[in-house]
């Protein structure tokens, strides 16, 4: 139980990281560059862990990466940026908080990993917290940006659970690089061809891609892939829903704002929604569950299962009923 609560922790710091780039993007770093932007996110990130992990891509490593690189990074990056400049953030990040439940699916058939009645449960409250955190109910929806969003969305669930599938034969620092690096490299020729020169970047700008690239890709990154080959995929699914928390957390701080009493209820079912959904949260919930469908059972059967007497003699105590009087014990003489 200790070891699972350690890599919780250590998984929990990817969507905190990653919850704090919305606020780093927008201040600091050039916009209108979207594919730029990840290119630059990703290869030098990658480039990092491949110097620490210092091994190269081996046998099917070649393709997978390719193909890890596109759904987790490459293509992910492009389509939340189409989300979020189609799509207020309350939308966008409803959305990607359904994450969990697909991924719990996604695990069914490719981990064999069946999901819990109190995983699909935790799942929900989260995904209530989240809604009652951001969503207003007052913000279009631009059928684009919700497409571009659910795929997003689809694609970085199917990722995540095939990364966990394929990266027993690898290190996570390797595994992660190699993914950062192809995905980087499947961007630049598309950034080229569609943006143009790279932008130009000032002192702001060189910092915040220092932090987006160093913390929130390459540690978060790293810990979040660490977190899958440790843990069940439903866990790590709702340990994600730290990243609309954070966002929004941050945001209240630097605008010196309190949450209001919709919010701090919705943070409160996020964090319920996570804590129900650890391994050993969901083996009590499911323990009580059997408990209590076997408890039933024996009543409609007409054997309760409590024990008929407290010293489990089978004798039960006399009540009112038939005058206080306790049953003879054998060798017992009668009192008159």
């Amino acid at each position: 139980m200790e070891a699972t609560f350690r890599w919780t922790l250590v998984t929990a710091t990817a969507p905190i990281a990653w919850g704090t780039t919305y606020f780093v993007t927008h201040q600091f770093l050039p916009s209108g560059y979207p594919l730029y932007g990840a290119a630059i996110r990703a290869l030098p990130a990658g480039l990092l862990l491949l110097l620490l992990s210092g091994r190269l891509p081996h046998g099917p490593w070649w393709w997978r990466s390719l193909v890890l690189g596109t759904l987790n990074m490459s293509a992910f990056f492009a389509l939340v940026y189409l989300a979020a400049q189609l799509l207020p953030t309350s939308v966008a990040s409803t959305i990607m908080a359904t994450s969990p439940v697909v991924m719990m699916l996604l695990a069914w058939p490719m981990l064999a990993e069946r999901p819990r009645i109190a995983h699909l449960a935790a799942a929900g409250i989260g995904i209530a917290g989240v809604c009652l955190l951001l969503f207003t109910g007052t913000a279009a929806a631009d059928p684009l940006g919700v497409l571009a969003s659910v795929a997003a969305m689809v694609m970085s669930s199917f990722g995540y659970v095939l990364a966990k599938r394929w990266t027993t034969g690898a290190g996570t620092l390797a595994s992660t690089s190699w993914q950062l690096v192809a995905g980087g490299l499947v961007l630049l020729p598309f950034a080229v061809a569609l943006e143009g020169p790279p932008p130009a970047l000032d002192g702001p700008a060189i910092l915040g891609f220092g932090y987006v690239t160093v913390v929130a890709t390459a540690l978060a990154f790293a810990a979040w892939f660490a977190g899958l080959r440790h843990l069940p995929a439903a866990t790590v699914g709702l340990v994600g829903l730290l990243n609309p928390v954070t966002g929004v957390l941050l945001g209240t701080m630097i605008a010196a704002e309190a949450l209001t009493a919709r919010q701090l209820c919705g943070l409160a079912l996020v964090l319920l929604g996570i804590l129900l959904g650890q391994p050993a949260a969901a083996r009590l919930a499911a323990l009580t569950l059997t408990r209590g469908r076997d408890r039933g059972r024996s009543w409609v059967r007409g054997r309760p299962s409590e024990p008929a007497g407290e010293d489990g003699s089978g004798l039960s105590r006399r009540g009112p009923e038939d005058g206080g009087r306790s049953p003879a014990r054998p060798g017992a003489t009668p009192r008159g």
